[in-house]
């Protein structure tokens, strides 16, 4: 009886890595077709004519020579990186102010935070069909609203900033991530150190200065670093849908040149080596963000 339970418990730590591995099978498998692929195929044709309709003739650098000579290519960076700038904040602020404000247990608390993640599940399509709608210049409530209280009432997809602005508050909205990972960090932060900055007298401007958003800056961090990733690609589907990167290349944002180029022109090959332009771009704001952040603490 004592070999059988000692043949059981030899053999228990062997059979655990193999079952965990065939639970890591299918990811394995999505990130090898998703990812790892494209990524290898992305490399192959950037150096190549390919158009999609033939095998594609190796080209050298000529792609790399037409990007740097491309002012279509310098608009949509140019556009890309405007984005990035007013987006990325704004959802921060957004979802920090949100979370703060629902962080306190009240009454109904629960379907105001179920109220704030619900846009993240609404479909990209659907949340720009009704910005177009939000958005239109005649009839749109925003601007009716705007004029009700005799403020101006922008071009708000006719004109280039009105476009990128436009943008930028459709993509404010789905903030859930964001909006849960700042909840759970400061549900965590214990009361006790609240209840003894209000004894010695320091007020809620004060506490949220000194104690909560130091305590959230490194998930803030990490958030920022997440939302510049998402916000220079999940620019396709507002820009193409609402503005289709215009008005005058404004919000022609580097997934929609690199969208028109492989699918309206036909050119895969050169779509292939914008696609490596914009994983470099994407490598350098991360690891500016990075430099910054080791900057500001050493100076701390």
């Amino acid at each position: 009886m004592s070999d059988s339970v000692g043949v059981e418990r030899a053999r228990t730590p062997r059979s655990a890595p193999r079952s965990a591995w065939l639970f890591l099978l299918p990811y394995a498998v999505g990130t090898l077709l998703l990812v790892l692929l494209p990524a290898v195929l992305t490399l192959r044709y950037a150096f190549t004519d390919f158009t999609g309709l033939s095998g594609g003739r190796f080209t050298g650098l000529d792609n790399l020579r037409r990007l740097v000579d491309d002012p279509f290519f310098a608009a949509s960076l140019r556009a890309s990186a405007f984005h990035v700038a007013m987006a990325v904040p704004l959802r921060l602020v957004a979802a920090v102010g949100v979370a703060l404000l629902l962080a306190a247990p009240r009454r109904g608390g629960r379907w105001y935070r179920v109220a704030a993640y619900l846009p993240t599940v609404v479909p990209d399509i659907a949340l720009a069909l009704l910005f177009l709608w939000v958005l239109n210049p005649v009839y749109g409530p925003l601007n009716q609203v705007l004029g009700a209280v005799g403020l101006p009432e922008p071009a708000w997809l006719s004109s280039p900033w009105g476009a990128r602005v436009g943008v930028v508050m459709m993509l404010a909205f789905p903030i859930g991530e964001a909006f849960v990972v700042v909840l759970a960090t400061r549900r965590a932060i214990s009361p006790r150190l609240y209840e003894a900055a209000a004894l010695e007298g320091i007020g809620p401007a004060r506490q949220l200065r000194h104690i909560t958003l130091p305590i959230l800056a490194p998930v803030l961090v990490l958030l920022a670093v997440r939302d510049t990733v998402l916000m220079l690609q999940a620019s396709f589907v507002p820009a193409y849908l609402l503005t289709d990167g215009g008005p005058a290349r404004a919000t022609l944002y580097l997934p929609v040149y690199i969208y028109d180029q492989a699918f309206e022109f036909l050119g895969f090959g050169y779509s292939a080596m914008v696609t490596l332009a914009l994983i470099g771009f994407t490598l350098v704001l991360v690891a500016a963000q990075v430099l910054l952040v080791r900057r500001w603490r050493v100076l701390r």
